[in-house]
């Protein structure tokens, strides 16, 4: 069993930085992918990065709303990853939500992943 645990959420002003952890315990596996995804209010959720947990530095996906501002990297000795947020925008505003899928391809769809953390809250104000 895997139980995934998220940090890092806060309040920051737009165009600043903020950086998340997700902790996975239990056992993962570099043949499996990490996700990173976001839900506001009244709106569906978002997959904003995600990436192969294999040794090679693995493939990544992010959608063209982060493409140069948000960055998927991970701890592999700590099983931890991280989603470094760069010029955050108040749209940025959401809970965030690490998850774990038992694939090998990045993906960007719910469904692939079983494993969730419980969110944590981002505000980016204006």
């Amino acid at each position: 069993q895997v139980q995934l645990g998220e940090s890092g959420g806060g309040l920051v002003r737009a165009g600043g930085s903020l950086r998340l952890s997700c902790a996975a315990s239990g056992r993962t596996s570099s043949s499996y992918i990490m996700g990173w995804f976001r839900q506001a209010p009244g709106k569906e959720r978002e997959c904003v990065a995600s990436m192969n947990l294999g040794r090679r530095g693995g493939d990544t996906y992010y959608p063209n709303s982060v493409k140069g501002r948000f960055t998927i990297s991970r701890d592999s000795a700590k099983n931890t990853v991280f989603l470094q947020m760069d010029s955050l925008k108040p749209e940025d505003t959401a809970v965030y939500y690490c998850a774990l899928g038992l694939t090998s391809v990045p993906s960007a769809h719910a469904e692939r992943y079983g494993y969730w953390g419980q969110g944590t809250q981002v505000t980016v104000s204006s």
